[in-house]
């Protein structure tokens, strides 16, 4: 662990490989486990904002679910998170086929919308942990992405390097750029 800024950072993000590989995964990550995906409460807010630009998108069934339990709900933690279907598939899921896509993304992709999705889902396998002076980041390892790690290794790109975009949008472009240079350093 070594703190850059206001975060405290597990070197395995600098150290552990992975790239998405949605043609392996067809985006379980989606539509397994049994909680949300972790919301901020101004996330919950831009939910309620775009649900009416994002429902166009998003199955019946997770208009349902939202339209009953609203477009965020309290999780078993105390902390908001993305409404669910029946505790299973996020209700912003969509399919592409066999594959799980983000509605929400979708819309974004069009410019129907301007948020292009939860940081917590953007920054995965990258998990958060908000404290009152610092936040924790670290790696969340889940056998659904054993695809995502092999493909990493095999094409030889590091966490951070993978997630440059979500690390950029949630910490900035300054702490992404101090970050990388602690990964060389380390690599020598």
């Amino acid at each position: 662990m070594f703190q850059l800024h206001k975060t405290i950072v597990s070197e395995e993000i600098l150290e552990k490989e992975f790239v998405c590989n949605l043609s392996a995964c067809k985006g379980t990550c989606c539509v397994d486990g049994d909680a949300g995906a972790p919301l901020s409460l101004e996330e919950t807010d831009i939910l309620k904002e775009i649900y009416p630009k994002v429902k166009p998108f998003l199955r019946k069934e997770g208009i349902k679910a939202i339209e009953e339990q609203g477009t965020s709900v309290i999780g078993f933690d105390g902390e908001p998170e993305t409404t669910l279907i029946d505790g299973k598939d996020c209700a912003y899921v969509i399919f592409d086929g066999k594959t799980a896509l983000c509605g929400i993304e979708q819309a974004y992709n069009q410019g129907i919308v301007t948020w292009k999705k939860p940081i917590s889902c953007h920054l995965y396998p990258i998990r958060i942990k908000e404290y009152a002076d610092f936040a924790a980041v670290n790696y969340h390892k889940w056998h659904i992405c054993d695809d995502a790690c092999d493909l990493g290794k095999e094409l030889g790109v590091p966490v951070y390097v993978f997630l440059k975009e979500s690390l950029i949008r949630k910490f900035g472009q300054e702490w992404y750029n101090e970050l990388d240079k602690i990964a060389q350093e380390l690599k020598k």
